[in-house]
């Protein structure tokens, strides 16, 4: 008898051992899911400097040459310029901003660091960053190239429209693409919102018009088009793009917003795709992907100044969250900021 309560014992501390392990197991990963999917605030101006990094230290790392130099002088002058032009803020635009810092006179590298920053928030002031929802429902059509993060930052614009409050339909109007559909579905399907779309090869314009029909009939705040990434340099499917939009203001009236999202990492090929695609469709607002993964961020900066678009979207990361407003501030303070 003794010999069995053992081997009772034995195994009741067993089970309870197992069962402890597979606890902490399901425990840690339940953590681990809320890690990904848990929401997260706001991104800070710490966060943000965090996320541009490489584009900080590329561009501190030379900023830092000549703001350590003992004399404001030529030599300042010209390696201030160059280190603004490898952030791809620009040729003309480089000129420009170290010839309105050299009219602040400043008498040390230090000034001339604040002045530099003064000079580059004054370049993104007086336009509006806010998406424009004049009617109901607004019409957001966004374009750009392929492999720019597009469909993506439709869907986390999608969230940021629901998280606000508004009632968002989306249009898949990419219907060359295979797994564009369903990526869309996919995204949509995590942010909680709906998607219309066509068959495998279907006319995207008439696409885009369902979803607008469906939007407006379930009197939706928002409807974002999703449209198929096209090159820059190939007309007819610019032509087809132009369709789309033309299809959409005759049954809207307007279009509140046409988004273009461009790939952080081409630096100033952006410049190009973005005069294209404003000829095609008429860009109102710029959205700047993976800046988190580039040391070109200046180009925020560059397109602004050649094309006079507001960035009204930034990129900064895979999260649903990391989409964000552009503050220019924030931004200006995340590159240049001791």
């Amino acid at each position: 008898m003794p010999s069995l309560i053992l081997v009772l014992v034995i195994v009741a501390l067993v089970a309870g051992s197992l069962a402890a392990i597979v606890l902490i197991r399901r425990r840690r990963s339940s953590q681990a899911l809320s890690a990904v999917d848990a929401p997260r605030g706001a991104v800070t101006t710490a966060g943000l400097r965090e996320r541009l990094d490489k584009t900080r230290r590329a561009l501190g790392e030379r900023l830092g040459v000549a703001f350590g130099r003992g004399a404001v002088d030529h030599a300042f002058w010209a390696e201030l310029e160059d280190s603004l032009v490898a952030a791809d803020v620009g040729v003309a635009t480089a000129s420009r901003l170290v010839a309105a810092v050299r009219s602040r006179g400043p008498e040390s590298g230090e000034a001339a660091r604040t002045a530099l920053e003064g000079e580059l928030v004054s370049l993104f002031s007086g336009r509006e960053r806010r998406i424009s929802r004049a009617s109901t429902p607004a019409v957001l059509l966004v374009v750009g190239v392929n492999g720019g993060g597009k469909t993506t930052s439709i869907a986390k614009l999608a969230a940021m429209l629901k998280a606000e409050g508004s009632t968002v339909v989306l249009g898949a109007a990419d219907t060359f693409r295979a797994a564009a559909d369903q990526q869309l579905r996919t995204w949509a399907g995590r942010v909680g919102v709906q998607v219309v779309g066509g068959a495998a090869g279907a006319d995207p314009a008439a696409v885009a018009f369902d979803a607008y029909k469906a939007a407006r009939a379930a009197g939706a705040d928002v409807v974002i088009i999703d449209t198929a990434g096209r090159l820059q340099n190939k007309a007819n499917l610019m032509d087809e793009l132009g369709k789309v939009a033309k299809v959409l203001r005759r049954e809207a009236g307007h279009l509140d917003e046409v988004l273009l999202v461009l790939d952080g990492t081409t630096g100033q090929n952006a410049i190009a795709q973005a005069r294209t695609f404003t000829e095609a469709v008429g860009v109102t607002g710029i959205v700047i992907t993976k800046l988190d993964g580039t040391a070109r961020g200046g180009v925020a900066v560059a397109v602004e100044q050649e094309l006079g678009i507001p960035v009204k979207y930034i990129g900064v990361g895979e999260g649903e969250r990391d989409l964000i407003p552009f503050d220019p501030d924030m931004f200006v303070d995340a590159l240049l900021g001791a």
